[in-house]
């Protein structure tokens, strides 16, 4: 009786699934679904293998960790899921609690931009401080210390990295961990790199960085979407010899298993105060080239990264409108109180590729173009050429010619960094 009302069950969604694929959006007779059709696909189902991150791999790294005096780059994202395959719902224990509870020697935790609860505004200044649940002191990444500084590991024995990356150049957990590598590598710390999906790893895309504006927001010569878990990056910047000078890192990187770049992954946590979904994740590369315009990219609202919007914009034009207010994560947001008239695009399709046409849509369209882009945007970009080209009215097929010559040597190079299909 289960199995019949499963199949059942099934059967609406499949049909559903057939209809949604068409263009007319009606199931015609040759569309027509059997019993052995829906086993089929439910077999499958059955036998896809289940994730399994390296966090959740603790047979390979908690031997690593015996009798060791233990330091840990952590934030919220930090998790191991239950190995229950009874639970529903799966549930959660932080990487720090879990390691504390088996008495391990976990000594200090260095949190990077937000903070280690992941609460804090996108470059505010994160303090040293001391985990209330633990104990532990917590060493700030972020700010002036963006680098694990000697004396901050004199009493370690071996690091952890285990942060949730997006896959994205100009989210800064990357920075964090070439520091990190860059630390252990001249103090002779051994790595270890939990290694997590890439929620953006499905494309590789966007314009090369130019070495003379690097930042901290954008440190190697990679595209905007460089199609790479952190463990796979890990290994790039030892092979690339992006240290300084020429260090190694002695890194041992947790792999995940059955992962594929083209893995749709949903995150279980925010692994930042304002990419709160799946959505506003596949949408970052695209709008987060808004943070150095005047254009509000939803902060302050509850579509962080989903919406965007300016007073400046054309109302005639953009029907959507929104107010950025004070929240958690956005205390000061771009246009605080000011009515700002946009798009929202929290119903798009997923993207598998950078959108330029809204950026450059928001430039034409502007009542404020001498001050649409600021000195940030170069930093973003990577360089001055893509401001320049929107400037002189280039079309975005136009602008993403002009990066294939770079994508394509650098996809040659990925390749032999790569850990996962």
């Amino acid at each position: 009786m289960v199995y019949r009302f499963f199949k059942n069950t099934f059967l609406f969604a499949f049909i559903l699934s057939v209809s949604c694929g068409r263009s007319t959006g009606q199931i015609n007779s040759e569309d027509t679904v059997t019993v052995k059709e829906i086993d089929s696909v439910i077999s499958a189902e059955k036998s896809t293998p289940k994730l399994v991150l390296g966090a959740n791999k603790t047979e390979a790294y908690l031997p690593l960790l015996k009798n060791k005096n233990i330091g840990i780059v952590g934030n919220q994202s930090s998790l191991i899921m239950s190995n229950s395959d009874k639970l529903e719902t799966p549930t959660y224990t932080h990487l720090v609690d879990s390691l504390v509870s088996l008495n391990l020697e976990v000594v200090k935790v260095f949190a990077p931009e937000h903070g280690f609860r992941g609460t804090a505004d996108a470059g505010q200044r994160i303090k040293d401080g001391k985990d209330v649940k633990t104990g532990l002191p917590i060493i700030s990444l972020y700010g002036d210390n963006k680098k694990p500084k000697p004396e901050q590991l004199k009493d370690i024995d071996i690091m952890i990295f285990d942060l949730q990356d997006v896959g994205a150049r100009f989210y800064t957990y990357i920075s964090s961990l070439h520091y990190v590598m860059e630390a252990c590598a001249e103090n002779n710390i051994p790595l270890i790199i939990l290694d997590r999906p890439n929620p953006n790893g499905h494309y590789v895309d966007g314009p090369i960085l130019n070495p003379e504006h690097s930042s901290f927001v954008g440190m190697h010569p990679v595209p905007v979407v460089h199609g790479l878990t952190l463990g796979e990056y890990a290994q790039m910047i030892n092979g690339e010899k992006w240290l300084k000078n020429d260090a190694q890192c002695d890194l041992q990187i947790i792999k995940m298993e059955n992962y594929t770049h083209d893995l749709k992954y949903e995150l279980p946590v925010k692994p930042s105060p304002n990419l709160p979904n799946a959505k506003a994740i596949n949408l970052y590369p695209s709008l987060c080239f808004f943070e150095g315009t005047n254009v509000n990219a939803g902060r302050g609202t509850n579509k962080q990264f989903q919406v965007y919007g300016s007073p400046y914009l054309n109302k005639e034009i953009y029907k959507y409108s929104y107010t950025p207010e004070s929240l958690e994560g956005a205390k000061s947001p771009k246009h605080l109180g000011k009515l700002c008239y946009g798009e929202d695009l929290s119903e798009t399709s997923c993207l598998n590729e950078i959108n330029l046409e809204w950026l450059i849509d928001a430039y034409k369209n502007t009542s404020n173009k001498k001050e649409f882009f600021n000195s940030f945007f170069t930093k973003l970009a990577g360089g001055t050429e893509l401001q320049n080209q929107i400037e002189a009215g280039v079309t975005s097929e136009e602008i993403k010619k002009s990066w294939q010559a770079g994508l394509k040597e650098f996809k040659a190079k990925r390749l032999q960094y790569l850990l996962y299909k």
